[in-house]
């Protein structure tokens, strides 16, 4: 859609091919409905909270269905929204799932396309792994559309999704399990992040099982029983898988007109985005380079100006911000301590661990996170990493300094805003290592 709406604003006649809702993944079943759940489930804490604070209320009730028909009906509005956009913006819309004939054919419903350039953006689908019963599971794709909360339920994975949907589960008043076959959650990302947010999560309720993985599913009289490798056995009324996504290239007929695929079927592309053969280009997920929504409209972006503007603009993957709506959140910048290490080898490392002023009047033991990676020689700030309330929105100012290539004496020369959270970050003094 961006860059549809980008290259018509340039000038170039544009189609745009889409056979379900737009917004992919994201706006229909990734970061949009996501974030609407995960505001649900902190509700629960809260309730808690005010009550500290003076307020006083009847017995908080949940309800599933109203979340589902509110969700529903924000995910039309923006579906609307973005086909006006497109249409306003000149593009023609193609309501039909199209492929690629040759290196300036494309065929939808039926009719061939011609075109100077070829874009596609087709993006990834959640896998299964192949055990014995996985099609009793479900993929985050379904967990969007549950008739009922179930009673137990059981996440599998380490990463955004699996610890995003393990808290959402939880603050929803699930009894919640989450799988994981690594020693840490979060593989990628800081190694204490990945430590802390899952003492954090099981303070909440998690149960969380580090180096487990289940081999086989099957129906049990109340639920589903899984068996997980090493001989343990647990029941679930609900198990999601959350393992892995494959990018979106099977009949496209990219093999055919000479698209160089890599092994798990993503797009390979130089870093103007450009595939094996010239005409065809692809962005987003399913090149598989890094998946993440704002990323893949960057590079939409880079790309138009690219071809429509004159303009070689390369994708630019470094310093790019993300965060983890789990319960707390997790939000970085930069590089880990681990990689700073290898890419620089000394490094100062600043960081702290506090009770957030808000759960002062609470008897709520959790602790907010951050952390600073400093390149020893240049004094650069070269990673920012927070656990706690809001770290998103917190780190998306953090990533403009580091981005820019700030130095830690110019963090401790801002002054931070008192009493908030992220003044810590322009407050850490005290070396860790």
């Amino acid at each position: 859609m961006r860059a549809s709406r980008i290259a018509a604003g340039y000038g170039a006649r544009v189609a745009i091919a889409e056979p379900g809702r737009f917004g992919g993944t994201c706006v229909n079943v990734g970061c949009i409905p996501k974030k609407l759940f995960s505001y649900a489930a902190h509700w629960r804490e809260e309730f808690e909270v005010a009550r500290a604070y003076g307020w006083t209320a009847g017995e908080p009730r949940f309800d599933w269905r109203t979340l589902l028909a509110s969700k529903d009906r924000e995910i039309a509005r923006l579906n609307g929204v973005y086909e006006r956009l497109l249409a306003d913006a000149g593009v023609a819309i193609l309501r039909s799932r199209a492929s690629v004939r040759d290196a300036h054919t494309v065929e939808a419903d039926g009719r061939a396309y011609s075109a100077k350039h070829i874009l596609v953006a087709t993006g990834s689908w959640p896998q299964l792994p192949a055990i014995p019963g996985c099609e009793h599971a479900i993929t985050s794709n379904e967990a969007f559309f549950l008739e009922q909360l179930p009673r137990r339920a059981l996440l599998v994975g380490g990463s955004y999704i699996a610890v995003e949907f393990a808290s959402i589960f939880n603050g929803l008043g699930v009894e919640t399990t989450l799988a994981y076959r690594g020693k840490r959650l979060l593989r990628g990302f800081d190694g204490e992040i990945g430590e802390h947010l899952a003492e954090e999560m099981a303070k909440k309720g998690v149960a969380i099982r580090l180096e487990s993985n289940p081999s086989g599913i099957e129906k049990a009289a109340d639920g589903l029983r899984v068996q997980f490798e090493g001989g343990s056995e647990g029941e679930f009324d609900l198990v999601m898988f959350a393992t892995g996504r494959t990018p979106n290239t099977a009949n496209l007929g990219l093999d055919a007109a000479g698209v160089a695929l890599a092994e798990d079927g993503a797009v390979v592309v130089d870093r103007f985005s450009r595939s094996s053969v010239d005409s065809i280009h692809a962005i987003g997920d399913v090149t598989n380079r890094m998946q993440l929504t704002p990323v893949a409209t960057a590079e939409a972006m880079w790309l138009a100006k690219t071809l429509f503007r004159g303009e070689p603009t390369p994708v630019d993957h470094e310093n790019v911000p993300t965060a983890v709506f789990a319960n707390p959140n997790v939000a970085v910048v930069g590089l880990s301590e681990e990689s700073a290490r290898e890419r620089y080898g000394a490094v100062d490392v600043y960081k702290t661990s506090f009770r957030a002023l808000k759960l002062s009047l609470t008897d709520k033991q959790e602790r907010t996170f951050m952390k600073l990676v400093v390149d020893r020689a240049s004094q650069r700030v070269v990673g920012a990493h927070m656990i706690g309330a809001d770290a998103g929105e917190i780190i998306q100012g953090v990533a403009i300094a580091v981005k820019l290539g700030a130095t830690k004496a110019q963090f401790d020369a801002t002054i931070g805003i008192h009493p908030t959270v992220a003044e810590e970050f322009v407050t850490l003094r005290e070396k860790a290592a």
